[in-house]
């Protein structure tokens, strides 16, 4: 869909959607074409803008608009949307996460590469360069709609989902990007069992620090979202602490012996994080145990790679590089 809508200049904003959508609406007895539309918006401006290109091909992908024998009509899920601008533009947000679920373009954008969580705001980041000059018209419209904002701090040259639309995120996108998130090749060498073991100790995890810190605060399952954050939960020392200051890398085990496997950008963010991160270590026969209780380790980086006496590091795979060719 975005590959296809490239060519366009403007998607259009919501004062231009709501003017067309309310006009159709109010004429439910009349005929439009595309032709009657393009004279609707003759020689006007709105917000700035006077070229109106893509916005009934937007409208029409994302199925809020129907064609039918030339003609357009509103799409029955609309139709009570145009009580006002903000409840119409909550709307096309939602047909527009929809239409894009599945789309190939939109998942290089939204992807691990320029996704990230932001601990202060609580939400999801996306950098800037996700959209380059290639979809920039894509990413006018997200921020005209409010379904991006830029990020307050402007140094990152970021933006973050507005909060507003996180369940609908969640229900949509989010699926998508979770099948996704660990790429085509990793995908087919991961055993799909393991997939499954790793998201029930991190679940297991959630709820263990929610009754940990006595259900007062909302725990963050980073690794939802993103696979390359270094860790899967941002959660709290104490109930009282305002911002996460518990990094949590949740691994699952099973049988006796706890082990697990700690990739580079782990214990790279752990070196970083010291006394912030813990490493959990789940055993998946006992974490259904009503008082059961995982293994924690504060500052893991320090606890266990300078610790031989009680752990015992096994290198399995070296990265080898040519750096010298006779």
């Amino acid at each position: 869909m975005l590959e296809e809508l490239r060519r366009y200049r403007n998607f259009g904003t919501p004062n231009y959607f709501f003017e067309l959508l309310s006009t159709l609406k109010g004429n439910q007895d009349a005929t439009y074409t595309r032709t009657d539309i393009d004279k609707l918006f003759y020689n006007r401006v709105i917000d700035g803008r006077s070229i109106f290109d893509g916005c009934l091909e937007i409208a029409i992908k994302t199925e809020i608009l129907v064609v039918e024998n030339d003609f357009l009509t509103l799409s029955n899920g609309v139709v009570d949307s145009l009580n006002s601008i903000s409840q119409m533009r909550d709307k096309f947000v939602e047909y527009l996460f929809k239409a894009l679920k599945n789309d190939d373009e939109f998942h290089k954008i939204f992807c691990s590469d320029y996704l990230s969580h932001d601990i202060i705001y609580k939400s999801l980041q996306i950098n800037n360069r996700a959209f380059s000059l290639k979809y920039s018209n894509f990413k006018q419209l997200l921020i005209d709609f409010e379904a991006i904002k830029t990020h307050p701090t402007t140094e990152l040259n970021s933006f973050i989902i507005n909060n507003r639309y996180k369940k609908l995120f969640d229900k949509t996108v989010l699926p998508e990007i979770k099948k996704r998130k660990i790429g085509i090749e990793d995908f087919r060498k991961a055993m799909e069992q393991q997939q499954i073991y790793g998201e029930e100790a991190e679940k297991f995890v959630l709820n263990f620090e929610f009754a940990r810190l006595n259900e007062q605060k909302e725990i963050d399952w980073v690794a939802e979202y993103i696979v390359n954050e270094g860790f899967d939960i941002a959660s709290y020392n104490h109930e009282f602490d305002e911002l996460p200051n518990r990094f949590i890398e949740v691994k699952s085990y099973d049988g006796i012996t706890p082990y697990f496997f700690w990739s580079r950008n782990e214990y790279s963010v752990a070196k970083l994080k010291k006394d912030d991160y813990w490493l959990y270590l789940v055993n998946r026969s006992e974490m259904n145990k009503a008082e059961y209780v995982p293994i924690m380790i504060q500052n893991p980086y320090e606890e266990i790679l300078s610790n031989d006496e009680n752990w015992d590091k096994q290198i399995e795979k070296y990265k080898v590089e040519l750096i010298c060719q006779r």
